[in-house]
């Protein structure tokens, strides 16, 4: 597979076993559109969500569908799962982390029901976003399938 590999150096990994795909393929202008950051998405294959850096979860919405990590490289990062998801109030998402832990790449912090989220009606794609993109030089996002916490979905510079 091109383009992939072990995490290493200034490197986030993927964030479910899926296909990555750039934040521009996302069906929602929010992300589409980087208003709130850039990074990449995934089109996830089964419902582990998995932490894309070690950090610090920093943020998790009530509704279980996004969490906020702080990486050790001086990221914030957004983990989004599904889009329009906040709609099912936390129905099919099961947090496997709160705020103050710290994680690893690697990690669970979720479990999704996936169909849940199909049988809504609303789209799986998850998204990882540097929302202080500011203080990055570069992303370069490597789109493909990806095994969760071992391929390197995104490689930045400061």
């Amino acid at each position: 597979m091109f383009g992939f590999g072990k995490k290493s150096g200034n490197t986030l990994v993927a964030a479910a076993k899926g296909t990555v795909i750039k934040v521009e393929d996302i069906p929602d202008e929010v992300f589409s559109q980087k208003i709130l950051g850039d990074g990449y998405g995934i089109k996830p294959e089964n419902g582990i969500i998995v932490a894309p850096d070690d950090g610090k979860i920093t943020d998790v919405q009530d509704t279980y569908h996004a969490y906020g990590i702080s990486t050790k490289n001086g990221l914030e990062l957004l983990v989004h799962i599904g889009i329009d998801t906040v709609s099912l109030k936390g129905e099919g998402f099961s947090p496997c982390v709160k705020v103050g832990d710290k994680v690893k790449a690697g990690q669970p912090i979720c479990r999704v029901d996936l169909d849940k989220i199909k049988a809504a009606g609303y789209p799986t794609d998850t998204v990882v976003l540097i929302t202080n993109i500011e203080d990055v030089k570069s992303i370069s996002v490597a789109c493909g399938e990806a095994e969760a916490g071992e391929t390197t979905a995104l490689t930045y510079t400061k």
